[in-house]
């Protein structure tokens, strides 16, 4: 039997990881556990990561470059801000719900780490969503189409919530989840308070 990659190994531990944490909790991710849930041995899971809080830095890390990054190319597009904000919205809830397990174990984390180089990367995750929607929200107030006095901040906050909310309808929804309704509905709702009276 050959051995697989190891770049191929991290993923399926951080796959196994978010699964855990997606049906068990926060609290189930042992080693013993992602051992079970990944199909190899504990001491197979060392081979390819040093420690539980490398594995967490690695999933931050992916968090960082593709949702983050993915986000960036929207808000930076030349395109109309409203059609902007909807794919920025879906996108977002998009790559949650394909990493089902991320909300709960980024806002786990962020709300119990002492860890410095942790919580530093968890706020450039945070405040860089706030501000590339917040980009969105300015270039529309500039083209006239959403009201010049609302509060971006505010908005921006409203948006974080997005996350939260999603992870109550996936725990909920117990597999009926209609991602394209539910991207529709919040982008209504932001789109609403934006609106000019």
């Amino acid at each position: 039997m050959t051995r697989k990659p190891t770049i191929i190994r991290q993923e399926e531990i951080k796959k196994a990881v978010l699964d855990i944490v997606r049906t068990e909790g926060i609290k189930s991710v042992s080693t013993k556990n992602l051992a079970k849930y990944a199909g190899i041995s504990e001491g197979a899971i060392f081979r390819h990561f040093k420690s539980k809080r490398e594995i967490i830095l690695s999933i931050i890390n992916d968090v960082s470059i593709d949702l983050v990054g993915r986000l960036r190319k929207i808000a930076l597009d030349s395109s109309d801000p409203e059609k902007r904000l909807f794919k920025f919205i879906c996108s977002t809830i998009r790559y949650l719900t394909e990493n089902n397990g991320i909300t709960m174990l980024l806002f786990s984390e962020a709300s119990h780490s002492n860890d410095t180089e942790m919580m530093e990367k968890l706020n450039y995750i945070f405040n860089s969503q706030r501000k590339l929607v917040g980009k969105i929200i300015l270039d529309g107030i500039a083209e006239g189409i959403w009201e010049e006095s609302i509060s971006v901040e505010d908005v921006t906050l409203l948006y974080m919530g997005i996350p939260i909310t999603l992870n109550i309808n996936l725990i909920i929804s117990k597999g009926v989840f209609h991602q394209d309704d539910f991207c529709k509905k919040m982008t209504f709702l932001i789109e609403r308070i934006l609106r000019k009276s």
